[in-house]
């Protein structure tokens, strides 16, 4: 073997170069000779010795050398194997399918398999699965945790191209195979330091009272101190608990500031001081509820306290005992179970009247719309809004894309009569063509932009103004110059019926205007049952004064015989699930309007006994529609709001599109499941 080595490079030309040297020395020797004989001889006597004893060197000494590299060369690349089996990085090689065929001591002391060798890596690591493997790339990355470490696993590919073209024993052409280099990187220590500084950040929060002024009214005087002495030490007593600070900043505000770790435990907890400030009872006849905002996750502190602001005008205007955590990223809610609280006070109506009427003064047109599908109450706030534009003196048009059976009596009160004109309604494109950069649009009975008649409005008119009685959620008119979202009103039509007291004096209004306006009261309090409060009676009886009548409302809202039949198929079809709530399916066929046929159903269900809540579901236009009512027990704003809807916590629904009517029903009695599971319900 030894003898078939042959010596190349450098090596072999420096054993070459006294061979070289000899041959000079030789002819240097045949010069001398000319010179002198004697000295020739001589010279002739040195060089034969000089070759016999390179010669003898080079022949007794190139097998050792020979033997000595080759000696070096096997115990360097043993020593090599042995510096990567003993290396402290875990580390194996796999084939390109996936299957460990080498492992150092590391990995098996961190795999605790002496035997892992031959295994698929997937079956160590369950996410290293095939498609992780760096097959179309470089390298690639995949955080496993195993044995209850963090680890980053790191795998590069080794191409083995060059290997087979010099191989003599393997085909080359187009030869693609490749191993992969597999390391583990503990990461454990670096994740629970960089969770420790997560938990130790700040998040920032705003507590308000929402019935301070109530709460106090419903005691006598001398115990009002107790009263408000009491809420304050619960709040106290709790954030303390939580290793947090809170400081009053008004009668009935909070600043709090808490650890990142603390509000997690709120939110397991479901921010249960929601709950706890009701047991605050010395005899007022109201309990006292809150509104949490929370921001946390910000660039700074201040931004977190920004986000704080921004969650506590979402929880209020969601209609108070909720909180409302706000991150970069993403809004979560908790609570809003309860009743949301009238509020005596007009002095909010009058101030927003007031700055209604500057802003209508101020622009030469007025653009009224609601939501899609017109229903009364946004028809009948969008009426509300054309008197006091036009008592203002400016051009009015209201948008309205299809007119509903409910909705088309209203409407035929106003078409062809000669003191409207006649692009008094127009649909989104003419309302599009309309709008200018002098145009003011209110929005009525919506504060959701995806679900307006027209959204591409909202990006031309520079002055938005909205009004409404739905609980916001988290998608909102955003730069609105006046936002005027009552949760407690019964409707937008109670909203629009007080603006129109306090807008201006002199307004007068028709006894037809006055009807839709009364109208839009009548159905979203279902005849004054629903939602119906103090302010709602003495809107209506301005109403009345300015020439409402209901009887001639009554005859507005009669019913065909189609409509009455397939209301009366969806109660008699309801199922009664949980024993708690009715589920139904409305029939569309041969239904004009079968969306509001199902909204009537569903509240003709809770007259049930038992019921806590009803829900009701049309397939009309390709799209799945959820009618949910409740008298008081059941919040189905929370339950729409999980399926993409919302409302009030009595009256609510939602829209699901590319589903059919059984995968609608299905998934709503899921999460009516989850809900109660999860103690929501």
């Amino acid at each position: 073997m030894k003898k078939q080595v042959r010596l190349k490079g450098q090596l072999k030309k420096y054993l070459q170069a006294f061979l070289l040297l000899g041959v000079g020395l030789a002819l240097l020797t045949v010069i001398v000779y000319f010179v002198d004989i004697t000295a020739g001889l001589l010279l002739t006597l040195f060089v034969i010795l000089y070759f016999t004893v390179n010669l003898l060197l080079l022949y007794y000494n190139k097998p050792i050398i020979l033997n000595e590299l080759i000696s070096f060369a096997t115990q360097y690349g043993q020593i090599q194997k042995r510096l990567l089996k003993d290396l402290d990085l875990p580390h194996a090689l796999l084939d390109d399918t996936g299957r460990i065929i080498w492992v150092n001591n590391a990995f098996e002391d961190v795999t605790y398999q002496d035997k892992s060798v031959k295994k698929l890596v997937h079956q160590v690591f369950p996410k290293v699965t095939r498609d992780k493997l760096p097959a179309d790339r470089e390298e690639s990355e995949v955080e496993i945790t195993y044995d209850e470490r963090n680890f980053l696993v790191r795998m590069k590919k080794i191409p083995l191209t060059e290997m087979v073209e010099n191989s003599d024993i393997i085909e080359a052409d187009d030869y693609q195979g490749f191993l992969i280099a597999l390391y583990l990187f503990d990461e454990t220590a670096l994740k629970f330091a960089l969770q420790e500084n997560d938990d130790q950040s700040l998040a920032v929060g705003l507590i308000y009272i929402d019935n301070y002024e109530e709460a106090l009214d419903s005691i006598e005087e001398v115990r009002r101190s107790l009263l408000v002495a009491l809420i304050d030490r619960k709040i106290n007593k709790y954030i303390a608990s939580l290793d947090g600070i809170v400081k009053k900043t008004e009668k009935d505000k909070y600043l709090v500031i808490l650890r990142k770790k603390a509000l997690k435990q709120l939110q397991e907890s479901k921010f249960d001081i929601l709950e706890e400030i009701k047991t605050v009872n010395i005899g007022n006849d109201m309990s006292v509820t809150l509104s949490i905002g929370i921001g946390l996750d910000g660039l700074t502190y201040s931004q977190n306290y920004e986000f704080a602001r921004t969650s506590i005008d979402l929880a209020l205007g969601r209609g108070g005992d909720q909180a409302v955590v706000k991150t970069m990223e993403s809004l979560s809610y908790y609570g809003g179970k309860s009743q949301m609280v009238e509020k005596n006070t007009r002095v909010k109506a009058r101030v927003k009247a007031y700055a209604l009427r500057e802003i209508i003064s101020a622009k030469d047109k007025v653009i009224v719309m609601g939501h899609n599908l017109t229903d009364v109450d946004s028809f009948g706030a969008a009426i509300g809004v054309y008197c006091i534009s036009k008592a203002l003196q400016r051009k009015t048009h209201i948008v309205i894309n299809e007119v509903s059976t409910s909705v088309k009596p209203l409407l035929e009160l106003f078409t062809g009569h000669p003191e409207y004109e006649a692009d008094m309604f127009i649909n989104s494109q003419q309302a599009i063509e309309a709008a200018g950069a002098n145009t003011v649009l209110v929005i009525v009975d919506v504060n959701r932009p995806s679900i307006t008649e027209c959204p591409e409005l909202l990006k031309i008119c520079k002055s938005i103004v909205v009004l409404d009685h739905h609980r916001q959620s988290s998608e909102v008119i955003e730069n609105a110059t006046l936002s005027y979202v009552e949760p407690y009103a019964s409707s937008a039509c109670e909203m629009v019926a007080e603006i129109l007291q306090y807008v201006g004096d002199g307004i007068k209004i028709r006894s037809n205007e006055a009807d839709c306006i009364y109208a839009g009261i009548i159905i979203d309090t279902n005849n004054f049952v629903a939602k119906t409060g103090v302010r709602t009676f003495e809107a209506a009886a301005f109403l009345r004064r300015n020439g409402a009548d209901v009887t001639r409302v009554r005859k507005l809202f009669r019913e065909e015989a189609s409509d009455y039949k397939a209301k009366a198929e969806t109660v008699r079809h309801a199922e009664i699930y949980r024993n708690d709530f009715a589920i139904s399916r409305c029939p569309s066929s041969g239904i004009e309007s079968p969306t509001i046929v199902g909204a009537q159903a569903a509240n003709e269900l809770l007259d049930i006994k038992g019921i806590k809540a009803s829900f009701v579901l049309t397939e009309y236009q390709g799209k799945v529609y959820i009618s949910g009512r409740s008298i008081d027990e059941v919040n189905v704003h929370v339950i729409m709001e999980r399926l993409g809807g919302g409302g009030h916590m009595n009256i609510a629904g939602a829209q699901l599109e590319d589903i059919t009517i059984a995968q609608a029903e299905e998934t709503l009695k899921q999460i009516l499941d989850s809900m109660i599971q999860e103690g929501d319900l």
